[in-house]
């Protein structure tokens, strides 16, 4: 049966609104092909997730980037693929940009990561169930598991060692990835482990709790922090300002507790830890502000055990000329 014609007004409607759609559509992507790409590179965990969050809740694309997420196995890779342009930004520790700062690698830092706070604690000391390690003391000539010679995992067992009655120079620290810490430690390959989330909970089930090194070294700290090469930052102020607003925007929904769920699923989607493991975590906490009282005590530390003289904060943040 032939349909019947619609009046005049009727199909221009229709024409307008399909052509309306079209063009809505045809504008978004146009819109989102012309975004700046910044490339980002992370790790696989919690303590750099922010990316992570700001990709899959749109905060980049409401601050108008595009980002390029690169995950990579270690604070020493990405600082790498910065140092070499192959990516312009990536998350690392204080700890890292102290060191570089003495090799002469200029980075800076353009936003806070994840936060260290004694409440709330993301990594342990442990011994072995029947290990008579119970002091700061009964570590000397014992071999540490930590997850990065030269990083935070040894240095703040180092502090908490030197100022509990031990001698950190009377003890050795192997290096081991987080996943074989738990077992490592049980079958007595190293008598004590620095052991950091996803893997708390079960090395608490399977292992001594002997301290909370981190806290030796203050009570709140910035122990990750996102950073670019200096020449690529000060050319580039605009996205550096518009990535960390991303970033800031992304800390303060990731801190809310009524997105631990959604922000736990995106956790599982890129890092591959299991929801259920997840829900047993001591959840990371972001920084709001990049603060150089925040960034001093890592800094501090990195230059008492590296024997090099501490230094100013200030002068690894990025500050935009104004």
């Amino acid at each position: 049966m032939q349909q019947p014609c619609l009046p005049n007004r009727a199909r221009a409607l229709r024409s307008l609104t399909f052509a309306a759609a079209a063009f809505s559509a045809l504008g978004a992507r146009a819109s989102a092909q012309s975004r700046p790409v910044i490339r980002v590179a992370t790790l696989p965990s919690e303590a750099a997730a922010e990316v992570f969050y700001a990709q899959e809740m749109g905060f980049f694309a409401n601050a108008g980037i595009d980002v390029d997420i690169q995950i990579m196995q270690n604070g020493a890779a990405v600082a790498a693929a910065v140092a070499s342009n192959a990516v312009d930004v990536g998350w690392t520790t204080p700890v890292s940009l102290a060191i570089a700062r003495q090799k002469g690698i200029p980075f800076l830092t353009i936003a806070p990561a994840v936060l260290y706070t004694s409440a709330a604690p993301f990594t342990a000391l442990f011994v072995a169930q029947g290990s008579p390690i119970r002091t700061a003391s009964d570590l000397r000539g014992k071999v540490i598991g930590a997850n990065g010679l030269g990083t935070m995992t040894e240095y703040g067992p180092r502090a908490w060692i030197d100022r509990n009655g031990g001698d950190s120079t009377q003890v050795r620290f192997l290096e081991l990835p987080f996943s074989a810490m738990v077992d490592s430690l049980v079958a007595g390959r190293v008598d004590a482990a620095e052991i950091g989330e996803p893997a708390l909970a079960v090395a608490t089930a399977k292992n001594h709790l002997l301290a909370y090194p981190m806290n030796a070294v203050a009570s709140e700290f910035m122990f990750g922090v996102w950073f670019g090469g200096m020449a690529w930052v000060k050319a580039h102020a605009d996205l550096v300002a518009r990535f960390a607003g991303a970033i800031h925007n992304t800390a303060v929904w990731a801190n809310t507790p009524a997105n631990q769920v959604r922000s736990g699923a995106i956790l599982s989607q890129y890092t591959k830890i299991p929801i259920p493991v997840i829900a047993t975590m001591t959840r990371a906490r972001y920084g709001e502000a990049l603060t150089a009282a925040l960034m001093q005590p890592v800094i501090d530390v990195a230059a008492h055990y590296l024997h090099f003289a501490s230094f100013p904060a200030q002068e690894l943040i990025y500050a935009p000329a104004r």
